[in-house]
């Protein structure tokens, strides 16, 4: 898909501030101030507005912040990326609240999804790494194999407290 432009809006949550972008097809994106790949999948600018998308997507964020357990169901999706980071990103979203699971997991769950033997943890980590739609598609719940924090595109800080903030224990 290319578009003329994307429609974006902020949002100040506890974790900082939040760029949100949306399309007529769904939410495109959900950076953290700062985070790696801010932007990186879409193929044109921001520019600032309301959307029903954006909309849907702030008042999930509000819910979520408030200690609510937000369902995914009333919000359109359209993360831009392969068919494999898809896969990926869709397994993301099946990770409850509270709970964590390991790269290793996740690519078992991908090869199999995939119908392949075997998933490299580490292209699944890319894919993880690479996830357009923070927060929303839970990439912070994905920890190391011994449980450690490991990477997040939002910074460990940032893990941190999404993961504290659902209730999960940290070593």
């Amino acid at each position: 898909m290319t578009a003329s432009s994307y429609v974006s809006c902020t949002y100040d949550s506890p974790v900082g501030l939040l760029t949100l972008a949306a399309a007529d097809d769904g939410l495109k994106g959900l950076w953290i101030e700062g985070q790696k790949y801010f932007a990186g999948t879409l193929d044109a600018p921001l520019e600032e507005g309301s959307h029903p998308h954006l909309e849907a997507a702030c008042a999930w964020l509000y819910a979520y912040f408030a200690g609510k357990r937000p369902s995914l169901d009333g919000l359109t999706l359209a993360p831009i990326g392969s068919e494999f980071r898809h896969v990926v990103w869709q397994l993301l979203c099946a990770i409850p609240q509270g709970e964590v699971r390991t790269y290793g997991q996740l690519a078992q769950q991908a090869a199999k999804k995939l119908g392949r033997e075997r998933m490299s943890a580490q292209a699944t980590g890319g894919a993880v790494g690479h996830n357009p739609i923070s927060i929303i598609i839970p990439c912070h719940r994905v920890v190391g194999s011994d449980g450690s924090l490991t990477g997040y595109a939002g910074g460990l800080d940032k893990k941190r407290a999404l993961l504290e903030h659902e209730g999960v224990r940290l070593p």
